[in-house]
């Protein structure tokens, strides 16, 4: 790989995700309003998550539940480079001899199954895939976009079945399409009802799948990989 070349158009990237729209772009149904967008903290950081077991999702659910009464909302976000205890119980993200994989690579929408989750960019279909294991995305979508000669990708995670039927690469959504829906925990392996986001520059052999969490070794590559999905959505900034 070509670095200088590679940070190039990393920068070029993140400008026009920046500048693609001046108004925030929602994730999920567009009759959800974005006054009911609502800031979460699931870091290990977060004291009052001190003594929950977060991993387990009716406890994380009964949690986010809180924050959306609290705050009159319907959609619980953020997450982008937490240091999460959310992974702590999954074989997967701690495997025997290698650094824990604990630091979120994307953006969560919590928000109740079922909901419609949006297409922000027109895009294509690059790959699909349900990824079943315990702690992994459940049924997944990637999409590859391109502006202005710039290719990129979108990986949607924690869909429904539904979501994958009659999908084929190649297919084409339009920015503001719906691209699916939210699953239930035991289809998205065992997470309370969300939508993972993540902008990847270069999926490199990927199909269907990346990785949405990183160890502290891998994360300087990844945060360059992975930037942060608000430069588009621009919820809360």
């Amino acid at each position: 790989m070509n670095i200088p070349y590679y940070f190039y158009v990393m920068d070029l990237l993140i400008e026009k995700l920046t500048t693609l729209s001046r108004e925030p772009i929602r994730p999920l149904d567009n009759t959800i309003p974005l006054s009911a967008y609502v800031p979460l903290d699931l870091s290990r950081d977060n004291e009052i998550l001190k003594g929950m077991d977060i991993a387990q999702p009716k406890e994380c659910q009964r949690y986010i539940d809180n924050i959306l009464y609290k705050n009159n909302g319907e959609v619980a976000y953020g997450g982008y480079l937490e240091n999460r205890d959310l992974y702590a119980d999954k074989q997967n993200f701690n495997a025997p001899g290698n650094e824990p994989r604990n630091i979120h690579l994307g953006i969560d929408y919590w928000c109740k199954s079922g909901t419609k989750v949006i297409a922000p960019i027109e895009g294509i279909v690059h790959s699909f895939k349900n990824n079943r294991g315990i702690g992994d995305y459940g049924p997944t979508i990637i999409l590859e976009h391109c502006l202005d000669g710039i290719v990129f990708y979108t990986l949607y995670g924690h869909l429904s079945l539904e979501s994958l039927e009659g999908l084929t690469l190649g297919k084409q959504f339009s920015a503001g399409s719906t691209l699916g829906f939210l699953g239930t925990p035991d289809i998205n392996v065992n997470y309370a009802p969300h939508l993972h986001f993540q902008i990847i520059k270069d999926v490199e052999s990927y199909y269907g799948d990346y990785p949405g969490v990183c160890s502290f070794q891998t994360l300087d590559f990844y945060k360059k990989n992975c930037p942060d999905p608000n430069l588009l959505f621009k919820i809360g900034s």
